[in-house]
């Protein structure tokens, strides 16, 4: 399955956006205006549109552990992280922007100004509280 406009269907279109490493099934894609920020940070996508993490093939989740094992060793070697925040957004609420599957896979660092934040704390805030 493909879709023409989707960002994730199309990595090669945007020149800034890297194919780091690959399998059958998947990719981890980096971006470089994204590591000012977020230093190492990169994505896992599979190279068939899914809408999302729940219509992914057994074979699609084998491939991104691999991926995400790999990804590892490689931010490992090259910026020694303090430690990582690993997620899917799925869905509009649940904060998915791009409606193709992907993992976000972020090294953090001790002396960060958010370190010790992970994916939670934004979520559990008082704003937060349903009405």
């Amino acid at each position: 399955m493909y879709q023409e406009n989707c960002p994730y269907c199309n990595v090669n279109a945007d020149e800034e956006q890297q194919i780091t490493l690959e399998n059958e099934t998947c990719y981890f894609i980096q971006k470089e205006s994204e590591q000012q920020v977020l230093q190492g940070s990169g994505l896992i996508i599979p190279k068939q549109h899914k809408q999302n993490v729940f219509e992914l093939s057994e074979q699609e989740w084998n491939d991104s552990r691999e991926l995400l094992l790999g990804a590892k060793r490689i931010l490992d070697d090259k910026y020694a992280p303090d430690g990582y925040s690993v997620g899917w957004n799925t869905g509009k609420a649940g904060g998915q922007s791009i409606f193709h599957a992907h993992l976000h896979v972020i090294p953090r660092f001790k002396d960060e100004p958010l370190a010790g934040k992970g994916i939670r704390y934004w979520i559990k805030q008082k704003e937060n509280l349903r009405k």
